[in-house]
């Protein structure tokens, strides 16, 4: 396993970060299974655990916090707020007045008196950013909180909270958690190049772009039961549109696709791997958060850690899905207010 250093804190994380959202009723409801996987990647040599409170409505927190029993000093353990928690008007967002009741809540579930990496998971249109970083800094000041992180934000809301850090005299946001995979890279425009100006690490989620790049959706092949679409679509999850082949973005992916695992084939590995080692190319990504739900699935994306793609493959890549392209905007992960049709209608 490679270890990197998250941008400019010193601290090292393994290049594979153990993402936990499958951890739960979202996905794996035997937790029992679940705490043995979180074993068996820290004895695979993964150091970087990642969750968030609204994963499984705080299961998949208060299953990574029995897990650690005894091994919380092995890891460097991050989480993160904004997502509703339930009824009630103030039970989500980025106010100093969540932030501060939630990170109680986390620390309970997580059986810890620390968060490593505590990241606001999206923008807030309605708080300012020095109302979040105000908050943040004082838990870092209380001894609750290490380090500070977003989540796909935009790249000129990363740019003003390093701006308001700087003037205000406040803790920084040290990393930026985007979706990134073969299929999302827009990224790849601005958002990597301003976290290299301002030294921040990168952890990105969502390298099989939802299990398209696992081979899970193919033309003219059943979906499986047990597969994300299905589950989502049976919960009456929103996200199921990443699935709608009727949209022309995914229609595209059921193409490109079968090249790929041509491509893969022809160099020597799944396609499956060749999706997790194209973001560890990038010279600017730090870690790649696997998520897997199975221990089947855990085996798998640990063997790949340390495949590396050479330059004839990633330029056969950028052949099918030019630098800088998204095929479908649901993929983004966020869709900023303002660019929902009623506000751009004046």
């Amino acid at each position: 396993m490679e270890y990197r250093v998250l941008g400019s804190t010193g601290v090292k994380v393994s290049a594979l970060c153990l993402g936990t959202m499958m951890f739960g009723p979202w996905g794996n409801g035997d937790e029992a299974e679940c705490v043995r996987m979180i074993h068996a990647a820290i004895e695979s040599g993964v150091n970087f655990v990642d969750t968030a409170d609204v994963y499984g409505e705080g299961a998949s927190e208060e299953i990574v916090g029995k897990a650690l029993k005894g091994r919380r000093d092995d890891v460097v353990l991050a989480t993160k707020v904004h997502g509703q928690m339930g009824k009630g008007q103030n039970r989500g967002g980025n106010s100093r007045l969540w932030i501060v009741r939630e990170v109680e809540d986390s620390l309970r579930r997580l059986q810890t008196d620390r968060i490593d990496l505590y990241q606001i998971h999206r923008p807030d249109p309605d708080t300012d950013i020095a109302e979040t970083l105000g908050a943040l800094t004082d838990l870092v000041h209380e001894g609750k909180v290490r380090y500070l992180g977003c989540s796909t934000f935009p790249a000129f809301q990363i740019v003003e909270s390093q701006q308001v850090s700087r003037e205000r005299g406040l803790e920084r946001f040290v990393c930026e958690q985007p979706p990134y995979s073969i299929f999302v890279r827009h990224i790849e425009n601005d958002v990597l190049e301003v976290t290299r100006t301002y030294g921040m690490g990168v952890i990105v989620w969502s390298p099989l772009a939802g299990g398209w790049l696992a081979g899970r959706y193919r033309r003219g092949q059943e979906v499986a039961k047990d597969s994300r679409a299905v589950r989502y679509a049976e919960r009456g999850t929103p996200i199921v549109k990443r699935y709608d082949v009727a949209e022309a973005g995914n229609a595209r992916k059921l193409d490109v696709v079968e090249d790929l695992i041509a491509l893969a084939g022809r160099a020597g590995m799944t396609v499956t791997e060749l999706a997790v080692a194209f973001t560890q190319a990038h010279p600017s990504v730090t870690s790649t958060i696997i998520g897997p739900r199975t221990p089947g699935q855990l085996t798998e994306l640990l063997g790949y850690a340390d495949t590396r793609l050479d330059t004839e493959t990633l330029d056969a890549i950028d052949g099918l899905i030019p630098p800088g392209t998204t095929l479908h905007d649901v993929d983004r992960g966020y869709v900023p207010p303002w660019m929902e049709a009623p506000a751009r209608r004046r």
